[in-house]
């Protein structure tokens, strides 16, 4: 590579690291089209592409390289992403086993493998290679490890015992997991659900006598800690069992009462919306993981249009300030969420409107 063409990709990348990844992509196509015939170029931009949401370019420049392709690990993990957000699925796991194959050791590999193997409904593979999950994260970061991240854990040897389910991720993570505490006291275990200081007292109406600790705090006389997120491998989930006795939550019933009476005044269907996940910063994709889940306020505008409908926000964190923003003459956003201190006072919330 030349000095000039080095110097070229090198404004580029500081640009992204900046976080102006518009104009790191403008100037990405400036260098490919001056370098027509080289593939780290070539694939600098296509990298760039994906990573910025421009799904089929990206995926048609990736797929163009070919054999050319540099030997860069992340380069076919955006490839893969794309591929299967483009609905060729098949094409993004074969990418990833590719990748894998020449990088066996790579954990971030076959943690990327795992998320498309369960996203196509692949369950028994994909949640045996998901154990690679526990070498992807730093340590510093983790609340607890299993002792052997790659055994399955085996519920059969639960009968009689203490085992601590302990949350390892976001909240939402933990509250799809809690569908299978009943399962775990099937299995003759008394279940204790370790999770995280917001969800306790949610988790405490499903618990029953068994105690629910908050996460990182020690827990005295369990027999087995196992990691929420093992637990649909324990029981070999697949799509045809996943646990699916609905309602697994429960919202208290004089809270909902006391929500229902405040409510009973908006006319219409009463309708929650959220529209934003809390983005982490700290995790390196997040803002292309959150432009898979968030979006302005703004976007749902024209749902004020519909006629009999009663908006509530169910919004929390830095994206609840947008309802302040919202133009006179539009949507009606009726906000109690100052007053909802945690997922138990949110769910009461839910469960009093209609939609």
């Amino acid at each position: 590579m030349s000095e000039v063409l080095a110097a070229q990709m090198a404004l580029c990348a500081r640009l992204w690291a900046e976080g102006a990844q518009a104009e790191a992509v403008v100037r990405f196509r400036v260098v490919a089209a001056q370098h027509p015939d080289n593939a780290e170029v070539a694939a600098a931009l296509a990298g760039a592409l994906l990573q910025t949401g421009e799904w089929t370019e990206g995926v048609a420049r990736m797929d163009a390289l070919g054999a050319r392709m540099p030997a860069r690990p992340e380069l076919h993990d955006w490839h893969a992403q794309g591929l299967l957000l483009l609905g060729r699925a098949t094409d993004a796991i074969a990418t990833l086993r590719r990748r894998v194959a020449r990088h066996p050791g790579d954990p971030r590999g076959h943690f990327l493998l795992a998320h498309h193997l369960l996203a196509t409904g692949a369950l028994a593979e994909g949640w045996a290679e998901y154990a690679w999950r526990w070498r992807v994260t730093d340590e510093k970061k983790l609340r607890r490890r299993p002792r052997e991240p790659h055994r399955r854990p085996d519920p059969a040897t639960w009968r009689g015992r203490t085992v601590l389910l302990y949350s390892e991720q976001g909240h939402g993570d933990t509250i799809q997991c809690l569908r299978y505490l009943p399962l775990v006291r099937a299995a003759g275990a008394r279940a204790v659900p370790s999770v995280q200081p917001g969800l306790v007292r949610l988790v405490r109406a499903m618990a029953g006598d068994t105690p629910v600790v908050v996460a990182d705090d020690d827990v005295p006389g369990c027999d087995a800690a196992v990691p929420l997120f093992n637990l649909p491998w324990a029981f070999g989930t697949t799509l045809a069992t996943i646990s699916g006795q609905t309602p697994y939550l429960i919202a208290d019933s004089d809270a909902t009462a006391h929500w229902r009476r405040r409510l009973a005044g908006l006319p219409g269907l009463r309708v929650g919306l959220v529209w934003a996940g809390a983005p982490n910063q700290q995790q390196a994709d997040w803002r292309v993981i959150d432009r898979h889940r968030s979006m302005a306020l703004g976007t749902l505008a024209p749902l004020a249009a519909v006629p009999g409908i009663s908006f509530v926000s169910l919004q929390k964190g830095a994206a609840a300030a947008q309802a302040a923003a919202l133009r006179p003459g539009g949507m009606v956003l009726h906000d109690w969420t100052d007053e909802l201190g945690d997922f138990a006072d949110t769910a009461a919330l839910m469960a009093a409107l209609d939609l």
